[in-house]
């Protein structure tokens, strides 16, 4: 394209070059010729069709000074065709690769054959995106367009076990995160048989490797692997399938954190002077009553279908009392007749009884005048009155009653806040990881030492040495997790409260601490917990 034109016959002529790609200005000075400026100049720029060339604002300002100075000028420059720029970038982790596109001035748009080649070039061979490319091409223009994604890994998931049997017992304890009461009626104890099945291991996967978008593979973190613990009673392992845990022996079956055990149940009718104590190692079902004076302990769960009277009751797991319990804590009678279960009662009533559970007490009716401790709550109350009358209470996270107290004002002590030996626990579990820490300190040393002077130990020693700091990893990271479930549930003691869900009684006393209300009139439904240095008396939260 050649384009000439002699702008007012005042000697100013602009054309293009022999290659269309420049617009050239010349002036041969005529007299009195007239002055102009830039403004006019891009006018005519425009008018004759290279508005799109790029203007080069240097050579207007030349041209303009020679030409209003009447002074000649030979093939001045003055806008030229500049072909759009592409450039291609790509991460520092090569995940992606970004597209930016500088529009042409009269020249040549960018294709996309040169965007693929300048992707080849780049070595980008992965998650190229079509689709961003033609839609970046036919606009002409894009700025930090992504247009390559790898494609991240999948990581493995971690393995797990399934139980088969999903009434089994939960021997952890339960505790959620807004420290919840879950009132579970726990039912009749449910008895497996040999060769069932109780539960399956769901193998760890190694996951799916991903790539960068430069071709590079992305090796995967793979699942972490989980062990049946190795010394679980009454289970067996399947013959041909190793991740299958069978019944060896008629029994309840009991979860753990690491599988299943059974443990062995024994029923009888009841417990008197004619049956004898009973001490056994699993389960107890008694089908009546527990007479005055008799002691049942069992590892497990102790279920009773009648009455405890005066009677000691001692179980590793729940203790399931059907009727009530009659205890006589005001009697000098020397002998401990109590009830303890590590993990939670149930019961109709309590009267005059001493029961300490590891977790949760749940009396469905009434209980009076009863010493009644338990790790996390106390409630009293679910089909029927629910009534706490007289007595000490006391739990860690919430003592909950339809009604607490009586008309009478008869003295009921409620005992709410940290449970003592969880700060000790903490404690110990602190001095234990210490320690641990510690061992492995010493063997990073040594390990430290084989990886610099790999002559001076011999392999055997570095292997031990290796297998002894991931044994102490996996052991400090045991500890850690329940050094942190120990500070979550001390945590939430310190929302710890009592709950009255119809009538607050004068002669309640509550305590936290070294902190103590008592409560003063009768009142609606109210709680008694912690405001912001005292414990304080309010409605309830809904």
């Amino acid at each position: 394209m050649e384009t000439t034109t002699q702008i007012r016959g005042d000697g100013l002529t602009l054309q293009a070059d022999e290659s269309g790609t420049a617009l050239l200005a010349s002036v041969e000075p005529v007299a009195d010729a007239g002055s102009v400026d830039e403004d006019w100049l891009r006018q005519q720029v425009e008018a004759l069709g290279y508005g799109q060339f790029r203007y080069l604002p240097e050579a207007a300002t030349l041209l303009l000074g020679h030409y209003n100075a009447g002074r000649a000028v030979a093939a001045l420059r003055l806008a030229e065709a500049v072909d759009a720029q592409l450039d291609i970038q790509v991460s520092k982790d090569a995940m992606e690769a970004t597209l930016d596109i500088t529009p042409a001035q009269g020249g040549s748009p960018v294709s996309k054959t040169q965007v693929l080649a300048a992707l080849a070039e780049k070595g980008i061979t992965e998650g190229i995106l079509l689709d961003e490319i033609n839609q970046a091409i036919a606009v002409g223009e894009a700025r930090g367009l992504v247009i390559a994604r790898g494609r991240p890994p999948e990581h493995g998931q971690d393995g797990y076990f399934e139980s088969l049997v999903p009434e089994a017992r939960d021997r952890k304890p339960g505790l959620t995160q807004s420290g919840q009461i879950d009132y579970r009626d726990m039912g009749d104890i449910q008895v497996v048989h040999p060769d069932d099945p109780l539960m399956r291991r769901h193998r760890a996967t190694p996951g799916i490797p991903g790539t960068t978008v430069l071709g590079s593979a992305i090796p995967p973190r793979p699942g972490k692997d989980v062990m049946y613990a190795t010394k679980l009673q009454g289970v067996s392992i399947a013959q041909g399938d190793p991740d299958l845990l069978l019944a060896s022996q008629t029994g309840q079956p009991v979860q753990l954190k690491d599988g299943m055990m059974v443990e062995p149940v024994f029923s009888l009718p009841a417990v008197n002077m004619a049956s004898g104590n009973v001490n056994f190692d699993g389960s107890v079902v008694i089908k009546g009553d527990v007479s005055a004076g008799m002691t049942v302990k069992a590892s497990g769960d102790i279920e009773v279908g009648g009455v405890v009277e005066n009677a000691h009751l001692e179980a590793g797991g729940s203790i399931h009392v059907k009727g009530g319990v009659l205890g006589a804590i005001d009697q000098k009678s020397g002998a401990d007749y109590s009830i303890r279960c590590g993990h939670d009662f149930h019961a109709a009533y309590a009267q005059k009884a001493r029961i300490e559970a590891g977790d949760s007490i749940f009396i469905d009716d009434m209980a009076m005048q009863c010493e009644l401790t338990a790790g996390q709550h106390v409630k009293v109350g679910k089909a029927k009155r629910g009534h706490i009358i007289g007595g000490r209470i006391q739990a860690m996270l919430s003592i909950t009653a339809r009604v607490l107290g009586a008309p009478n004002r008869i003295a009921t002590h409620c005992h709410i806040g940290v449970n003592p030996s969880l700060q000790k626990q903490a404690r110990e579990l602190a001095g234990q990881r210490d320690t641990q820490e510690n061992q492995l300190l010493e063997i990073s040393k040594l390990l430290e030492f084989a990886r610099q002077h790999p002559e001076r130990l011999r392999p055997e020693m570095v292997d031990k040495a290796r297998q002894t700091a991931a044994n102490l990893s996996a052991e400090i990271a045991r500890l850690r997790d329940e050094e942190k479930a120990l500070a979550d549930q001390i945590a939430l003691a310190q929302g710890a409260r009592v709950l009255a869900e119809e009538t607050l009684h004068e002669g309640v006393e509550v305590y936290l601490g070294n902190l103590h209300y008592k409560v003063a009139g009768d009142h609606g439904a109210g709680q008694v917990a912690l405001g912001d240095s005292c414990l304080e008396l309010s409605a309830p939260l809904p």
